[in-house]
């Protein structure tokens, strides 16, 4: 980022936005174990993709990854990413408030996968027609339980404090049911 475009964002308020981000990166790499700057880069290329990548050579590609080839395979092997560790990290991070209050919601939407034939765990998921009852059909996917903070705004847009994906043997309803009393623990034990 250039000077300019770094000034602009201090006088809109947003050194403390960079600050928070700069935490959470921080924190972000805290939870990658063996190789960690490696596996720190290949996120940042992943998200910064312009689109969908076939294979991880691909990210090896972009600008965010500026080591060599090999180090890709290095992070994806012996690479850990300490999953409970960044599960508690969304919950520290600002959360919108309604009158001092966050509110939360629960949404179960499935990810729809038709073209992955050998995916693991993939289930059948209902997907209702736009037409009427008589339109629903089933495609293969993966369901998922989102937990978000709503925002007081006019907005679409959610924080997602956590998502947990249902196994073929789990009850969806009771999966929630443990789920949302585990964000509000950490949501506490967070500090919010």
């Amino acid at each position: 980022m250039d000077a300019v475009g770094m000034s602009v964002l201090v006088r809109a308020g947003g050194r403390e936005a960079l600050a928070e981000l700069s935490r959470f990166r921080t924190a972000f790499h805290g939870c990658l174990s063996a190789r960690a700057d490696a596996f720190f880069e290949l996120t940042d290329a992943l998200l910064c993709a312009d689109g969908p990548t076939r294979t991880p050579a691909e990210l090896s590609l972009l600008a965010e990854h500026q080591r060599g080839y090999g180090s890709l395979y290095g992070a994806l092997s012996p690479g850990r990413l300490e999953t409970e560790t960044l599960r508690d990290l969304p919950a520290s991070l600002p959360m919108p408030r309604f009158e001092g209050r966050i509110v939360l919601a629960v949404d179960a939407s499935p990810w729809l996968r038709s073209d992955a034939a050998c995916s693991p765990d993939r289930l059948f998921c209902l997907v209702h027609g736009r037409i009427g009852r008589s339109s629903d059909h089933v495609v293969p996917g993966r369901p998922y339980s989102f937990v978000v903070a709503l925002t007081p705004d006019r907005t679409s847009w959610t924080q997602v404090p956590d998502a947990v994906r249902p196994g073929p043997a789990d009850d969806a309803t009771a999966v929630t049911a443990d789920q949302l009393p585990a964000v509000v623990e950490r949501l506490i034990t967070s500090g919010q």
